[in-house]
């Protein structure tokens, strides 16, 4: 039997959270409508209708560039809350830039220095603040384990998911036939 280790993220939880083009700050999902979303503000709470016109990002579907691969942006705001040891970080929109970019350097050294501009810089701080004056920085689990079975050969794998295809699959009623029509 092998053990098999399934590494997560140890990444905040940004399910929900969404940053709307147009819109100033952070807001979460509350319901949908035949046109578009109701959102409500992280920051203050008050509602509005967002419609498909608009653009609307999920921030657990947005990654930051690096120098290797690209790094999601809940494993990027853990890095920054752990700079910060769960505080609040400095405020990007009174911070010059050199300043930006060295403190971001600390937290993410190896972020891609030409992809990255200041603005993106400013509006990771701004969020991240944001996130944490309303609490809403949670972490996932950092490690789970599961035993696996040993792996089975690929036909027998292959037969055993088709059964359970042709098993799940409703049956299909025969065409009926037409009835003959006699003649008078």
């Amino acid at each position: 039997m092998l053990l098999l280790r399934h590494l997560k993220y140890r990444c905040m939880k940004l399910k929900g959270i969404l940053a709307v083009s147009g819109q100033p700050g952070l807001f979460k999902m509350v319901s949908s409508m035949k046109n578009g979303l109701i959102v409500e503000s992280v920051a203050d709470g008050r509602r509005l209708p967002v419609y498909g016109s608009q653009k609307v990002l999920s921030l657990e579907d947005i990654s930051m560039y690096t120098d290797g691969d690209d790094v999601p942006l809940g494993k990027v705001l853990d890095l920054l809350h752990d700079q910060e040891k769960g505080g609040p970080s400095i405020d990007g929109r009174k911070t010059d830039d050199k300043a930006l970019r060295e403190h971001f350097g600390k937290v993410l050294t190896n972020f891609d220095r030409e992809r990255i501009y200041n603005s993106d810089i400013r509006k990771l701080y701004n969020w991240y603040n944001q996130l944490q004056e309303k609490g809403l920085l949670e972490k996932d689990d950092e490690v789970k384990e599961e035993a696996a079975a040993p792996a089975e050969e690929p036909k027998q794998a292959a037969k055993a998911k088709k059964k359970e295809a042709e098993a799940d699959a409703p049956a299909e009623a025969k065409p009926k036939k037409a009835a003959k029509k006699k003649a008078d």
